[in-house]
Protein backbone atom coordinates (compact mmCIF):
# COMPACT_ATOMS: atom_id res chain seq x y z
CA UNK A 1 0.00 0.00 0.00
CA UNK A 2 1.34 3.45 -0.95
CA UNK A 3 2.25 6.01 1.45
CA UNK A 4 -1.14 7.83 -0.07
CA UNK A 5 -3.63 5.02 0.15
CA UNK A 6 -2.18 4.60 4.08
CA UNK A 7 -2.62 7.87 4.55
CA UNK A 8 -6.39 7.95 3.33
CA UNK A 9 -7.17 5.09 5.24
CA UNK A 10 -6.14 6.36 8.58
CA UNK A 11 -8.17 9.41 8.16
CA UNK A 12 -11.31 7.32 8.68
CA UNK A 13 -9.69 6.19 11.69
CA UNK A 14 -8.50 9.44 13.04
CA UNK A 15 -12.33 10.81 12.10
CA UNK A 16 -14.42 7.83 13.98
CA UNK A 17 -11.93 8.58 17.18
CA UNK A 18 -11.79 12.66 16.94
CA UNK A 19 -15.57 12.03 17.73
CA UNK A 20 -15.29 10.15 20.66
CA UNK A 21 -13.54 10.82 23.83
CA UNK A 22 -12.08 8.10 26.49
CA UNK A 23 -14.25 8.14 30.00
CA UNK A 24 -11.10 7.00 31.66
CA UNK A 25 -10.04 8.50 34.66
CA UNK A 26 -6.84 9.33 36.00
CA UNK A 27 -4.75 6.64 37.27
CA UNK A 28 -2.77 9.03 39.51
CA UNK A 29 -5.77 11.06 41.21
CA UNK A 30 -8.95 9.43 40.30
CA UNK A 31 -10.67 12.33 38.43
CA UNK A 32 -12.66 11.55 35.19
CA UNK A 33 -11.82 12.17 32.00
CA UNK A 34 -13.87 14.08 29.53
CA UNK A 35 -16.49 15.09 32.02
CA UNK A 36 -17.00 18.74 32.45
CA UNK A 37 -18.36 18.10 35.95
CA UNK A 38 -15.03 16.81 37.16
CA UNK A 39 -13.28 19.87 35.41
CA UNK A 40 -13.55 18.76 31.73
CA UNK A 41 -9.50 17.91 31.29
CA UNK A 42 -9.93 16.17 28.19
CA UNK A 43 -7.81 12.72 27.05
CA UNK A 44 -8.30 11.28 23.60
CA UNK A 45 -7.48 7.54 22.22
CA UNK A 46 -4.99 8.13 19.46
CA UNK A 47 -4.20 5.30 17.11
CA UNK A 48 -1.01 6.57 16.57
CA UNK A 49 0.57 8.91 13.99
CA UNK A 50 -0.57 8.47 10.64
CA UNK A 51 1.45 8.72 7.58
CA UNK A 52 1.56 11.42 5.28
CA UNK A 53 1.35 11.50 1.97
CA UNK A 54 4.25 9.85 0.09
CA UNK A 55 5.76 8.93 3.22
CA UNK A 56 7.46 5.76 4.83
CA UNK A 57 8.52 5.03 8.42
CA UNK A 58 12.34 4.80 9.04
CA UNK A 59 12.82 3.15 12.49
CA UNK A 60 15.33 4.51 14.05
CA UNK A 61 18.58 3.00 15.60
CA UNK A 62 22.45 3.23 15.40
CA UNK A 63 24.53 3.44 12.64
CA UNK A 64 28.30 4.23 11.86
CA UNK A 65 27.91 7.36 9.75
CA UNK A 66 30.75 8.78 7.49
CA UNK A 67 33.23 7.44 4.77
CA UNK A 68 32.41 3.52 4.15
CA UNK A 69 35.34 3.42 1.31
CA UNK A 70 38.67 5.57 0.77
CA UNK A 71 38.85 9.16 1.05
CA UNK A 72 39.94 9.58 -2.29
CA UNK A 73 39.37 13.51 -2.45
CA UNK A 74 41.61 13.90 0.52
CA UNK A 75 38.88 15.83 2.56
CA UNK A 76 38.69 13.72 5.32
CA UNK A 77 35.37 15.12 6.29
CA UNK A 78 33.41 12.48 6.77
CA UNK A 79 35.40 10.37 9.42
CA UNK A 80 33.23 7.62 10.62
CA UNK A 81 31.66 7.43 13.77
CA UNK A 82 29.02 5.78 15.63
CA UNK A 83 25.51 7.82 16.12
CA UNK A 84 22.02 6.85 16.42
CA UNK A 85 18.78 9.10 14.86
CA UNK A 86 15.35 8.97 15.89
CA UNK A 87 12.73 7.41 14.07
CA UNK A 88 10.98 9.56 11.41
CA UNK A 89 9.23 9.03 8.20
CA UNK A 90 10.60 10.34 4.95
CA UNK A 91 9.72 10.49 1.30
CA UNK A 92 9.97 7.41 -0.61
CA UNK A 93 10.17 9.76 -3.62
CA UNK A 94 12.33 12.51 -4.50
CA UNK A 95 9.72 15.92 -5.27
CA UNK A 96 8.97 16.10 -8.74
CA UNK A 97 8.25 18.54 -11.41
CA UNK A 98 4.39 18.17 -10.94
CA UNK A 99 4.61 18.55 -7.20
CA UNK A 100 6.65 21.68 -7.62
CA UNK A 101 4.15 23.06 -10.03
CA UNK A 102 1.71 22.21 -7.75
CA UNK A 103 3.29 24.92 -5.04
CA UNK A 104 4.45 27.35 -7.28
CA UNK A 105 0.44 27.19 -9.01
CA UNK A 106 -0.66 27.77 -5.20
CA UNK A 107 1.64 30.75 -4.55
CA UNK A 108 0.87 32.77 -8.11
CA UNK A 109 -3.16 32.10 -7.06
CA UNK A 110 -3.07 32.74 -3.45
CA UNK A 111 0.04 36.17 -3.43
CA UNK A 112 0.00 37.11 -7.30
CA UNK A 113 -2.17 40.48 -7.19
CA UNK A 114 -0.70 41.82 -4.59
CA UNK A 115 2.72 39.90 -4.07
CA UNK A 116 3.78 38.36 -7.05
CA UNK A 117 7.74 38.30 -6.16
CA UNK A 118 6.73 35.67 -3.53
CA UNK A 119 5.70 33.69 -6.99
CA UNK A 120 9.09 34.67 -8.87
CA UNK A 121 11.10 33.78 -6.03
CA UNK A 122 9.48 30.47 -5.67
CA UNK A 123 10.24 29.01 -9.11
CA UNK A 124 12.99 26.99 -10.18
CA UNK A 125 16.28 28.48 -11.58
CA UNK A 126 16.00 26.74 -15.49
CA UNK A 127 18.90 28.53 -16.54
CA UNK A 128 20.68 26.09 -14.05
CA UNK A 129 20.85 23.53 -17.07
CA UNK A 130 22.96 25.94 -19.25
CA UNK A 131 26.64 24.99 -19.28
CA UNK A 132 29.02 27.38 -21.74
CA UNK A 133 30.04 24.40 -24.22
CA UNK A 134 27.55 22.27 -24.17
CA UNK A 135 23.40 22.61 -26.34
CA UNK A 136 21.05 22.28 -22.99
CA UNK A 137 18.48 24.69 -23.95
CA UNK A 138 15.81 22.36 -24.15
CA UNK A 139 16.19 21.25 -21.08
CA UNK A 140 15.72 24.92 -20.05
CA UNK A 141 12.68 25.50 -21.62
CA UNK A 142 11.12 22.84 -20.96
CA UNK A 143 12.09 20.23 -18.31
CA UNK A 144 9.68 22.08 -15.44
CA UNK A 145 7.23 22.73 -16.93
CA UNK A 146 6.19 20.01 -20.41
CA UNK A 147 3.99 16.77 -18.49
CA UNK A 148 6.80 14.72 -20.16
CA UNK A 149 9.04 15.78 -17.43
CA UNK A 150 5.88 15.51 -14.94
CA UNK A 151 7.36 13.00 -12.25
CA UNK A 152 10.93 13.48 -13.29
CA UNK A 153 12.56 15.26 -9.95
CA UNK A 154 12.76 19.18 -10.09
CA UNK A 155 16.21 20.73 -9.85
CA UNK A 156 17.42 23.89 -10.07
CA UNK A 157 16.00 24.54 -6.35
CA UNK A 158 17.90 26.60 -3.65
CA UNK A 159 17.91 24.90 -0.35
CA UNK A 160 16.35 28.11 0.83
CA UNK A 161 13.26 27.23 -2.06
CA UNK A 162 13.26 23.73 -0.87
CA UNK A 163 12.93 24.57 2.77
CA UNK A 164 9.81 26.53 1.78
CA UNK A 165 8.05 24.06 -0.22
CA UNK A 166 8.33 22.35 2.78
CA UNK A 167 6.51 24.87 5.36
CA UNK A 168 3.96 25.27 2.55
CA UNK A 169 3.19 21.23 2.19
CA UNK A 170 3.31 21.14 5.52
CA UNK A 171 -0.06 23.33 5.69
CA UNK A 172 -1.49 22.35 2.81
CA UNK A 173 -1.36 18.40 4.12
CA UNK A 174 -3.02 19.90 8.03
CA UNK A 175 -5.77 21.92 5.73
CA UNK A 176 -7.00 18.49 3.72
CA UNK A 177 -6.87 16.70 7.80
CA UNK A 178 -9.55 19.43 8.93
CA UNK A 179 -11.27 19.20 5.83
CA UNK A 180 -11.52 15.60 5.52
CA UNK A 181 -12.08 15.40 9.49
CA UNK A 182 -15.50 17.76 8.67
CA UNK A 183 -14.09 20.98 10.21
CA UNK A 184 -13.59 23.47 7.73
CA UNK A 185 -14.87 23.64 4.16
CA UNK A 186 -12.24 23.94 1.28
CA UNK A 187 -11.71 27.39 0.25
CA UNK A 188 -10.13 27.78 -3.05
CA UNK A 189 -10.14 31.76 -2.86
CA UNK A 190 -7.55 32.24 0.21
CA UNK A 191 -5.91 35.57 -0.59
CA UNK A 192 -2.61 36.84 1.09
CA UNK A 193 -2.64 36.45 4.66
CA UNK A 194 -6.22 35.32 4.87
CA UNK A 195 -5.06 31.32 4.16
CA UNK A 196 -4.14 28.78 5.81
CA UNK A 197 -1.50 28.24 8.36
CA UNK A 198 -1.27 25.31 10.83
CA UNK A 199 0.73 27.69 13.28
CA UNK A 200 -1.87 30.76 12.92
CA UNK A 201 -4.81 28.51 12.68
CA UNK A 202 -3.71 26.71 16.22
CA UNK A 203 -2.95 30.62 17.32
CA UNK A 204 -6.53 31.50 16.58
CA UNK A 205 -5.55 34.34 14.13
CA UNK A 206 -7.17 31.90 10.64
CA UNK A 207 -10.84 31.06 10.96
CA UNK A 208 -11.27 29.72 7.39
CA UNK A 209 -14.81 28.81 6.84
CA UNK A 210 -16.18 26.18 9.28
CA UNK A 211 -18.55 23.33 8.47
CA UNK A 212 -21.46 23.14 10.26
CA UNK A 213 -21.45 21.52 13.99
CA UNK A 214 -17.70 21.57 12.72
CA UNK A 215 -16.43 22.83 16.49
CA UNK A 216 -15.42 20.29 18.92
CA UNK A 217 -17.26 19.74 22.16
CA UNK A 218 -15.47 21.71 24.94
CA UNK A 219 -15.99 20.18 28.36
CA UNK A 220 -14.28 22.98 30.38
CA UNK A 221 -17.13 24.19 32.65
CA UNK A 222 -15.39 27.92 32.37
CA UNK A 223 -14.60 28.07 28.89
CA UNK A 224 -18.16 30.06 28.25
CA UNK A 225 -18.90 27.86 25.36
CA UNK A 226 -19.75 24.16 25.06
CA UNK A 227 -17.60 24.03 21.46
CA UNK A 228 -14.06 24.59 20.71
CA UNK A 229 -11.75 24.60 17.60
CA UNK A 230 -9.13 21.69 17.08
CA UNK A 231 -5.58 21.82 18.82
CA UNK A 232 -2.79 19.92 19.01
CA UNK A 233 -3.50 17.92 21.75
CA UNK A 234 -6.53 16.16 19.39
CA UNK A 235 -3.44 14.48 17.35
CA UNK A 236 -5.33 15.63 13.74
CA UNK A 237 -2.57 17.31 12.46
CA UNK A 238 0.67 16.36 11.65
CA UNK A 239 4.27 18.00 12.79
CA UNK A 240 6.26 19.67 10.41
CA UNK A 241 7.79 18.57 6.67
CA UNK A 242 11.29 19.50 6.62
CA UNK A 243 14.34 18.65 4.95
CA UNK A 244 15.68 15.66 6.26
CA UNK A 245 18.97 16.26 8.45
CA UNK A 246 22.48 14.89 7.31
CA UNK A 247 22.64 11.99 9.63
CA UNK A 248 18.88 11.11 8.96
CA UNK A 249 19.45 11.11 5.49
CA UNK A 250 22.77 9.12 5.72
CA UNK A 251 20.82 6.49 7.83
CA UNK A 252 17.58 6.40 5.15
CA UNK A 253 20.10 5.93 2.43
CA UNK A 254 22.02 2.89 3.80
CA UNK A 255 18.92 0.83 5.03
CA UNK A 256 21.37 -2.03 6.86
CA UNK A 257 17.64 -2.81 8.54
CA UNK A 258 18.10 -5.41 5.44
CA UNK A 259 21.05 -6.95 6.46
CA UNK A 260 19.70 -8.52 9.91
CA UNK A 261 21.69 -11.62 10.50
CA UNK A 262 18.53 -13.49 11.17
CA UNK A 263 14.66 -11.56 12.55
CA UNK A 264 15.26 -13.40 15.52
CA UNK A 265 18.54 -12.07 16.44
CA UNK A 266 18.90 -9.00 17.58
CA UNK A 267 21.31 -6.30 16.77
CA UNK A 268 23.70 -8.10 14.36
CA UNK A 269 23.51 -7.45 10.52
CA UNK A 270 25.68 -9.09 8.36
CA UNK A 271 27.26 -6.70 5.80
CA UNK A 272 28.56 -2.98 6.47
CA UNK A 273 26.87 -1.38 2.67
CA UNK A 274 29.50 0.97 0.59
CA UNK A 275 25.91 2.09 -1.15
CA UNK A 276 21.89 2.05 -0.72
CA UNK A 277 22.58 -2.00 -1.68
CA UNK A 278 25.06 -4.57 -0.75
CA UNK A 279 28.41 -5.38 -2.52
CA UNK A 280 30.37 -2.90 -4.45
CA UNK A 281 28.82 -3.62 -8.10
CA UNK A 282 26.44 -0.91 -9.68
CA UNK A 283 24.18 -3.69 -11.30
CA UNK A 284 21.99 -5.83 -9.08
CA UNK A 285 23.41 -9.31 -8.65
CA UNK A 286 20.57 -11.64 -6.97
CA UNK A 287 17.03 -10.89 -7.39
CA UNK A 288 15.95 -12.22 -10.01
CA UNK A 289 13.47 -9.22 -11.89
CA UNK A 290 16.30 -6.84 -11.64
CA UNK A 291 19.78 -9.38 -11.82
CA UNK A 292 22.29 -7.60 -14.37
CA UNK A 293 20.40 -4.67 -14.36
CA UNK A 294 21.27 -0.77 -12.80
CA UNK A 295 21.13 0.09 -9.54
CA UNK A 296 21.07 3.71 -10.05
CA UNK A 297 21.04 6.48 -12.30
CA UNK A 298 24.60 7.98 -12.63
CA UNK A 299 27.89 8.68 -14.67
CA UNK A 300 29.43 5.64 -15.72
CA UNK A 301 32.96 7.23 -16.91
CA UNK A 302 34.01 9.81 -19.10
CA UNK A 303 31.94 10.90 -21.61
CA UNK A 304 29.07 8.08 -20.64
CA UNK A 305 25.98 9.04 -19.10
CA UNK A 306 23.63 6.48 -20.30
CA UNK A 307 25.81 3.82 -22.38
CA UNK A 308 24.73 2.47 -26.04
CA UNK A 309 21.72 3.07 -27.93
CA UNK A 310 19.63 0.34 -28.35
CA UNK A 311 19.94 -1.08 -24.70
CA UNK A 312 21.02 1.78 -22.48
CA UNK A 313 22.47 0.72 -19.24
CA UNK A 314 20.31 3.06 -17.04
CA UNK A 315 18.02 4.29 -19.28
CA UNK A 316 18.15 7.88 -18.53
CA UNK A 317 21.36 10.41 -20.21
CA UNK A 318 20.13 13.06 -17.70
CA UNK A 319 17.32 12.56 -14.69
CA UNK A 320 15.10 9.38 -14.15
CA UNK A 321 11.42 9.24 -12.98
CA UNK A 322 11.44 9.54 -9.14
CA UNK A 323 10.50 5.87 -9.23
CA UNK A 324 13.03 4.41 -11.10
CA UNK A 325 15.43 1.65 -10.25
CA UNK A 326 15.12 -0.66 -7.48
CA UNK A 327 14.44 0.92 -3.72
CA UNK A 328 16.34 0.28 -0.83
CA UNK A 329 15.10 -1.73 2.37
CA UNK A 330 13.22 1.13 3.49
CA UNK A 331 11.69 1.22 0.72
CA UNK A 332 12.71 4.77 -0.46
CA UNK A 333 14.26 4.97 -4.28
CA UNK A 334 16.80 7.07 -5.78
CA UNK A 335 18.90 7.48 -2.66
CA UNK A 336 21.99 6.61 -4.61
CA UNK A 337 22.06 8.93 -8.04
CA UNK A 338 19.86 10.71 -10.04
CA UNK A 339 20.10 13.57 -8.37
CA UNK A 340 22.08 14.68 -5.34
CA UNK A 341 19.33 15.91 -2.39
CA UNK A 342 19.51 18.97 -0.09
CA UNK A 343 19.60 18.20 3.20
CA UNK A 344 19.30 21.08 6.35
CA UNK A 345 22.43 20.67 7.98
CA UNK A 346 24.66 23.50 7.66
CA UNK A 347 28.53 22.22 6.09
CA UNK A 348 31.78 22.22 8.41
CA UNK A 349 34.64 19.85 7.29
CA UNK A 350 35.01 18.84 10.94
CA UNK A 351 31.48 18.18 12.21
CA UNK A 352 32.48 15.22 13.66
CA UNK A 353 34.57 16.33 16.47
CA UNK A 354 31.90 18.23 18.26
CA UNK A 355 28.35 16.79 17.64
CA UNK A 356 26.32 15.26 19.25
CA UNK A 357 25.85 11.52 18.92
CA UNK A 358 22.35 11.17 18.78
CA UNK A 359 20.42 13.06 16.46
CA UNK A 360 23.73 14.67 15.14
CA UNK A 361 23.20 18.32 13.75
CA UNK A 362 24.98 21.53 12.58
CA UNK A 363 22.63 24.64 11.74
CA UNK A 364 20.32 24.99 14.48
CA UNK A 365 18.98 28.82 15.15
CA UNK A 366 16.54 28.65 18.08
CA UNK A 367 13.54 30.74 17.72
CA UNK A 368 10.65 32.66 19.79
CA UNK A 369 7.38 33.56 18.23
CA UNK A 370 7.03 37.64 18.25
CA UNK A 371 4.27 38.72 20.34
CA UNK A 372 2.17 42.35 20.89
CA UNK A 373 1.67 43.97 24.22
CA UNK A 374 -1.21 41.47 24.87
CA UNK A 375 1.36 38.27 24.63
CA UNK A 376 -0.69 37.46 21.53
CA UNK A 377 1.49 36.12 18.57
CA UNK A 378 2.31 38.14 15.20
CA UNK A 379 0.92 37.14 11.72
CA UNK A 380 2.94 38.42 8.62
CA UNK A 381 1.46 39.88 5.36
CA UNK A 382 1.66 36.43 3.76
CA UNK A 383 -0.37 34.82 6.97
CA UNK A 384 2.47 33.20 8.81
CA UNK A 385 3.63 33.49 12.58
CA UNK A 386 6.78 36.11 13.19
CA UNK A 387 9.49 34.64 15.23
CA UNK A 388 12.96 35.70 16.21
CA UNK A 389 15.74 34.73 17.01
CA UNK A 390 16.34 33.69 21.15
CA UNK A 391 17.42 36.48 23.20
CA UNK A 392 20.48 36.60 25.37
CA UNK A 393 18.69 37.96 28.03
CA UNK A 394 16.22 34.84 27.61
CA UNK A 395 18.86 32.37 28.09
CA UNK A 396 19.78 33.75 31.69
CA UNK A 397 19.28 30.37 33.71
CA UNK A 398 19.59 27.86 31.37
CA UNK A 399 22.58 25.50 30.67
CA UNK A 400 21.76 23.17 27.38
CA UNK A 401 21.98 26.43 25.18
CA UNK A 402 23.68 29.67 25.81
CA UNK A 403 23.46 31.49 22.29
CA UNK A 404 20.16 31.42 19.83
CA UNK A 405 22.03 31.24 17.27
CA UNK A 406 25.06 28.16 17.03
CA UNK A 407 25.60 27.41 13.17
CA UNK A 408 29.01 28.17 14.13
CA UNK A 409 29.78 26.74 17.49
CA UNK A 410 33.32 25.64 18.57
CA UNK A 411 34.11 26.44 14.58
CA UNK A 412 34.23 30.12 14.07
CA UNK A 413 33.15 31.80 16.88
CA UNK A 414 35.25 33.17 19.59
CA UNK A 415 35.56 30.17 21.66
CA UNK A 416 36.76 28.30 18.62
CA UNK A 417 40.26 27.50 17.15
CA UNK A 418 38.94 28.11 13.69
CA UNK A 419 37.66 30.76 11.75
CA UNK A 420 35.97 30.90 8.12
CA UNK A 421 36.73 34.35 6.34
CA UNK A 422 34.30 33.46 3.31
CA UNK A 423 35.36 34.32 0.05
CA UNK A 424 39.45 35.20 1.21
CA UNK A 425 40.46 31.75 2.97
CA UNK A 426 37.63 29.45 2.05
CA UNK A 427 34.37 28.75 0.49
CA UNK A 428 32.72 27.73 3.77
CA UNK A 429 30.30 30.13 5.22
CA UNK A 430 27.26 29.85 7.73
CA UNK A 431 25.27 29.82 4.46
CA UNK A 432 26.76 26.36 3.34
CA UNK A 433 24.42 23.38 3.11
CA UNK A 434 25.35 19.68 2.65
CA UNK A 435 24.16 18.03 -0.06
CA UNK A 436 24.59 13.92 -1.10
CA UNK A 437 23.77 11.20 -2.95
CA UNK A 438 25.38 11.42 -6.04
CA UNK A 439 23.55 12.55 -9.26
CA UNK A 440 22.89 11.33 -12.87
CA UNK A 441 25.99 13.23 -13.85
CA UNK A 442 28.00 11.96 -11.04
CA UNK A 443 30.69 8.93 -10.93
CA UNK A 444 29.81 6.13 -8.84
CA UNK A 445 32.34 7.57 -5.56
CA UNK A 446 29.70 10.41 -4.80
CA UNK A 447 26.89 8.10 -5.12
CA UNK A 448 28.16 6.49 -1.19
CA UNK A 449 25.77 8.00 1.39
CA UNK A 450 28.56 8.75 3.34
CA UNK A 451 30.32 11.02 0.95
CA UNK A 452 28.88 14.93 1.36
CA UNK A 453 29.34 18.05 -0.51
CA UNK A 454 28.52 21.31 -0.40
CA UNK A 455 26.79 24.63 -2.14
CA UNK A 456 25.39 28.24 -0.54
CA UNK A 457 21.81 27.91 0.45
CA UNK A 458 20.73 30.67 -2.31
CA UNK A 459 22.60 28.42 -5.25
CA UNK A 460 20.85 25.62 -7.27
CA UNK A 461 22.03 23.29 -9.61
CA UNK A 462 20.93 21.06 -12.35
CA UNK A 463 22.32 17.90 -10.49
CA UNK A 464 20.40 18.97 -7.08
CA UNK A 465 16.71 17.69 -5.63
CA UNK A 466 15.55 17.19 -2.26
CA UNK A 467 12.95 15.18 -0.71
CA UNK A 468 10.73 15.83 2.62
CA UNK A 469 11.41 14.18 5.98
CA UNK A 470 8.60 14.32 9.22
CA UNK A 471 9.42 13.20 12.60
CA UNK A 472 7.84 10.25 14.28
CA UNK A 473 6.04 10.79 17.12
CA UNK A 474 5.44 8.46 19.82
CA UNK A 475 6.98 5.09 19.76
CA UNK A 476 9.88 4.43 17.51
CA UNK A 477 8.50 1.44 15.84
CA UNK A 478 5.03 1.45 14.01
CA UNK A 479 1.76 1.82 14.90
CA UNK A 480 0.95 -2.02 14.72
CA UNK A 481 4.49 -2.92 16.36
CA UNK A 482 4.84 -3.89 20.01
CA UNK A 483 5.88 -0.47 21.57
CA UNK A 484 4.60 1.70 18.41
CA UNK A 485 1.62 2.58 20.25
CA UNK A 486 1.76 3.70 23.57
CA UNK A 487 -2.07 4.23 23.94
CA UNK A 488 -2.73 0.72 23.20
CA UNK A 489 0.01 -0.51 25.62
CA UNK A 490 -1.07 1.93 28.30
CA UNK A 491 -4.73 0.29 28.44
CA UNK A 492 -3.25 -3.60 28.59
CA UNK A 493 -1.18 -2.48 31.30
CA UNK A 494 -4.28 -1.14 33.20
CA UNK A 495 -6.53 -3.94 32.81
CA UNK A 496 -3.85 -6.34 33.65
CA UNK A 497 -3.23 -4.02 36.81
CA UNK A 498 -7.47 -3.60 37.28
CA UNK A 499 -7.44 -7.61 37.08
CA UNK A 500 -4.71 -7.94 39.64
CA UNK A 501 -6.09 -5.69 42.12
CA UNK A 502 -9.74 -7.28 42.13
CA UNK A 503 -7.80 -9.97 43.23
CA UNK A 504 -5.96 -8.63 45.81
CA UNK A 505 -2.43 -8.94 44.55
Amino acid sequence: MTGNLKFIALLSVVAILFASCSKERSSVTGWKYNDSKWGGFEVRDYPGQPTGPNLVLIEGGTFVMGNTEEDVMFKNDAYPRRVTVSSFYMDETEIANVHYREYTYWLRRTFGADFPEVYQNALPDTQSWREELAYNDPYVFYYFRHPAYNYYPVVGVSWLQATDFAKWRTDRVNEMLLIENKILEPNPNQVNDNNFNTEAYLAGLYEGTPRKNGMLKNYNPTAGSDTRRVNMSDGILLPDYRLPTEAEWEYAAYAIVGNHADPGEEEMYTDRRIYPWNGSSMREQRHGGWQGKMLANFKRGPGDYAGLAGNLNDNSIVTSPIYSFMPNDFGLFNMAGNVNEWVQDVYRPLSYLDEEDMNSFRGNVFQQKVVDENGKPIKDSLGRLVYETVKPEDLVNRRNFRRGNVIDYLDGDSLSQAFYAYGQTTLISNESRVYKGGSWADMPYYLSPGARRYLEQNQASATIGFRCAMIRMGGDAGNDQPGGNHFKEAEKVKKRNEKMRKKGR
